[in-house]
């Protein structure tokens, strides 16, 4: 008996060491990511921004799958035995994490209790409160390019199916928007055989068009209709639109480019598109890809219409020997400024008092242009005014107002949701605040 009770005592012996040392072990993740998420909350990365990961804790289990489908860093972290949002304003809406919890306990959300994000009404079908009308893409909350490719084709596979009414318009759908989601569906109304027109106010590529050329394009393998699975990880804006020009003409797609459309007006069988130029395109169905920034947000600063102030960044390297101001906290006004960094003296001015939506890459990127002394970053400041030779800041810290010597200005400040258009056509708008865009 004696024996016995001693094997009893080392076998409970070892199973408490085990345990305790685990349980050690998870602490110290914990803590690891506590730290993690500290420092995310004191660089402003902790609240979401747009769409991100909200967390069942009742139903995790702690599998850890969710942080290995991630194809970000550090946006999900494991916190005594739950996984927890890290930055999540980093997210930037793969739902890979979603798609990989076997508990289901992950749903992607746009906005927050405190910060609500207006979107357009859309059904699981991806039509809007108007029947006839869709919205796919970033318009509808999906700003990632897979995303938008998704939507763009699947809004179209339903429009297919609700098309089966013999009609007097010209078309059955217009697609307004060339970016990601339109030339998906445009794919899509050409492998269902409808006869559809995909016009857009700029040029093909939508979004992806006003990139600065070198930007790199993150996204993931996404199925293009009549051409199959993609697999770009990173790619740089000349070849995205080399692939979707090369996909386009073999399938005999045109984009009518440079043509906006004004307003939607309803017809007896369907709808009435009006375009600037004042052509009246009629058609059964309409699918919105036209994203969420309709016009480029403005400043509202005297001088800020003049002709050295631009809104995108074409061709950064035909750019020499200018002191330029580059306006904006974003990935945009960071990677535009380190690209215009190796030819010019550049200042980057933002508002805020830290850098909060910037990709791990770019946030690495600045610190060693700062470091380096390639670039004047002025945190809490803002423009006042733009004149010939010079421009106007203001810290809002110290409230001093400087002037600094200013051959161009760029400015990266986001859009403005087109919402005087898409209420015109009877498209209700409300502000999400933390409501579900995918659950289970």
């Amino acid at each position: 008996m004696t024996e016995e009770y001693l094997i009893y005592g080392i076998t409970l012996a070892l199973c408490a060491l085990v345990v305790g040392f685990y349980l050690v072990r998870q602490k110290r993740k914990s803590n690891r990511v506590l730290k993690k998420i500290e420092k995310a909350k004191q660089e402003g990365l902790y609240e979401p921004v747009s769409l991100h990961p909200v967390v069942d804790v009742n139903s995790c289990i702690q599998t850890g799958a969710c942080i290995a489908a991630c194809p970000e860093k550090d946006i999900l972290g494991i916190v005594n035995g739950k996984a927890t949002p890290i930055n999540a304003s980093q997210c930037v809406g793969h739902g890979a994490c979603f798609h990989a919890c076997p508990t289901e306990a992950i749903t992607l959300c746009i906005g927050t209790e405190k910060r609500g994000v207006d979107l357009p009404h859309v059904n699981p079908l991806f039509e809007t409160n108007v029947q006839g009308i869709y919205i796919a893409g970033e318009l509808g909350g999906m700003g990632l390019i897979k995303n938008a490719v998704e939507q763009g084709a699947q809004a179209v596979d339903n429009i297919a199916k609700a098309n089966r009414n013999t009609h007097r318009c010209e078309y059955d759908l217009i697609i307004v928007g060339a970016g990601p989601a339109g030339i998906s569906a445009s794919l899509a109304a050409k492998k269902h055989h409808l006869r559809f027109l995909t016009i857009d106010q700029d040029t093909l590529g939508g979004t992806v068009f006003t990139f600065p050329r070198a930007k790199l394009v993150m996204t993931s393998a996404m199925n293009l209709p009549l051409h199959g699975k993609v697999k770009l990880f990173e790619t740089s804006k000349p070849e995205l639109l080399e692939l979707w020009n090369t996909v386009l003409s073999i399938n005999e797609i045109t984009i009518r480019e440079n043509c906006k459309a004004e307003s939607i007006r309803h017809s007896e069988d369907g709808f009435e598109i009006i375009t600037a130029s004042g052509e009246r395109l009629s058609t059964r169905f309409i699918l919105l890809a036209i994203g969420r920034r309709g016009t480029p947000r403005k400043l509202g600063i005297p001088g800020e219409n003049t002709e050295k102030v631009a809104y995108r960044l074409l061709e950064p390297e035909l750019i020499q020997n200018k002191k330029i101001v580059v306006v904006g906290g974003g990935d945009s006004a960071v990677e535009s400024a380190l690209m215009l960094a190796s030819q010019n003296q550049v200042t980057l001015s933002y508002r805020g008092e830290a850098f909060s939506r910037l990709k791990p890459k770019n946030s690495k990127r600045i610190a060693e242009a700062i470091s380096n002394r390639l670039i004047d970053v002025q945190l809490n400041t803002n423009l006042t005014s733009v004149e010939k030779d010079f421009v106007m800041i203001n810290n809002a810290v110290s409230q001093e107002t400087t002037s600094l010597p200013n051959d161009l200005v760029y400015i990266f400040a986001g859009g403005e949701l087109p919402a005087q258009f898409l209420e015109k056509a009877g498209i209700h708008i409300t502000k999400k605040f933390g409501e579900a865009v995918l659950k289970h």
